[in-house]
């Protein structure tokens, strides 16, 4: 496959990196290669950013390839695009601050859905003549 062939894409995978040479050994290790724009890492966070004409595999295995066998892509988002963020299987206390596991969000049985909830406001409406008394006396 030729170079072209890929998009440009940012991969970001997380990896555990405890001093420099850590650091060192896997930003050297995406820079050299072959479409790589611009690497960026985050020894805080365990991340590691690489942007280019790339295959994330190809990215994913070579930083595996420098002895950091655990690595991963990075498995969080941002809290806030999340709709249930404190669900057991969303919240990771390792998580860095302000992001949560990326897992398919389902609909939690204790929230209303927006049928149900529009009957509830109606229960409450002045337009509704058989509201509740406490509406109509005051």
């Amino acid at each position: 496959m030729g170079l072209r062939n890929f998009l440009l894409q940012t991969v970001e995978i997380k990896v555990k990196m405890d001093c420099d040479g850590c650091e060192r050994r896997v930003k050297n290790a995406c820079k050299n290669m072959k479409g790589v724009r611009s690497v960026d890492v985050n020894r805080k966070q365990h991340r590691v950013t690489v942007s280019g004409f790339v295959d994330p595999n190809k990215v994913l295995k070579r930083v595996k390839n420098t002895g950091k066998t655990r690595a991963e892509f990075w498995p969080y988002i941002p809290y806030n695009l999340v709709q249930y963020p404190y669900a057991s299987q969303a919240y990771d206390k390792r998580a860095p601050s302000g992001f949560v596991r990326n897992v398919a969000q389902a609909n939690f049985p204790l929230m209303p859905n927006a049928a149900e909830e529009e009957r509830i406001t109606h229960l409450f409406s002045d337009d509704n003549p058989n509201a509740c008394s406490i509406m109509i006396f005051s």
